[in-house]
């Protein structure tokens, strides 16, 4: 079965350039969001199995989206994202409903995958 993914970064070049990657890697993105707000109300309409989802976001940090997320009746999986390493996050991410965590500059679809495993 085809893993889609809902990719949520405010900024737009990251967005591409995971889109081009995961999809090179046989993975649906079926959708972006720029902000915490419109990530969530994307999740409920078009249901990903996955979210990718940037820590530092305009309106919401990407663990309280990850949090309203995990709220969901049938929950996507989420995997946080940053341009920051993990040790950065490392108490948050503890505590996060998150499946883990991939840094911007090691997003493939391989990594993904090995998260969702």
């Amino acid at each position: 079965m085809l893993l889609t993914v809902l990719i949520v970064d405010d900024y737009a070049g990251f967005r591409q350039v995971a889109r081009a990657l995961l999809e090179a890697d046989g993975i649906e993105v079926v959708g972006e969001a720029a902000d915490g707000r419109s990530a969530i109300s994307e999740a409920e309409r078009l249901r990903p199995q996955l979210v990718l989802l940037d820590v530092q976001l305009p309106d919401l940090d990407g663990f309280e989206v990850a949090e309203m997320l995990g709220e969901a009746s049938d929950p996507p999986a989420v995997v946080l994202t940053s341009s920051h390493a993990a040790s950065s996050f490392r108490r948050r991410l503890a505590h996060s409903p998150a499946r883990g965590f991939i840094a911007k500059g090691e997003l493939s679809g391989e990594a993904v995958a090995a998260l969702l495993a």
